[in-house]
């Protein structure tokens, strides 16, 4: 009974992603929906405003040029099953810090700012994908397994110490056999 319920969930989930998929280029250019010069436009009750655009158009340019990629590359994110899939974070955070400049436009300026914080998501993605790949090729590529890897030192290490244990018993032997 769960194993159906699982199943229809992913279904509706995936359909979802779908539809998401299908309504991006409607999304895309909506702005060529929209009257030019029109200052407010009205959706579902919702009034938007120009927030400081020349016109509402305008400002829908800018927002669904961001929105539209970000939904994408959002969605390939959370459907990835790939090792590499946290890299697909850089580009995710270098359309949210635009989507954010584009909403709090009081500057004039947009896609200007956003490079130096995208660095730093980017210093931290960057090791943690490499990490994983390298823990990756090692064990399906070249075949090492850290954790056997780390479990032969420990045993070589102890080897050593008997060896070197056995080395000073032995030294103390023959001290004590020539007072004798």
């Amino acid at each position: 009974m769960s194993d159906k319920k699982s199943i229809k969930k992913k279904l509706i989930l995936e359909g979802l992603f779908a539809f998401l998929i299908v309504l991006t280029p409607i999304f895309f250019y909506w702005y060529k929906y929209i009257p030019v010069g029109a200052q407010t436009y009205s959706f579902f009750g919702i009034e938007i405003g120009t927030n400081g655009f020349e016109d509402v158009s305008e400002s829908f340019y800018y927002y669904f040029s961001k929105i539209v990629p970000l939904l994408a590359l959002i969605i390939w994110f959370i459907t990835s099953k790939d090792w590499w899939y946290y890299a697909i974070l850089i580009p995710i955070s270098m359309y949210s810090f635009q989507l954010f400049a584009v909403f709090n436009y009081n500057s004039n300026i947009v896609d200007e700012n956003e490079v130096m914080y995208v660095i730093v998501v980017t210093m931290v993605v960057v090791p943690i994908v490499y990490f994983i790949r390298v823990k990756l090729v090692d064990k399906h590529v070249h075949g090492i397994d850290l954790e056997a890897m780390d479990t032969e030192l420990q045993i070589l290490k102890e080897k050593e110490e008997l060896r070197k244990e056995r080395q000073k018993l032995e030294q103390r032997q023959k001290t004590v056999s020539k007072k004798m």
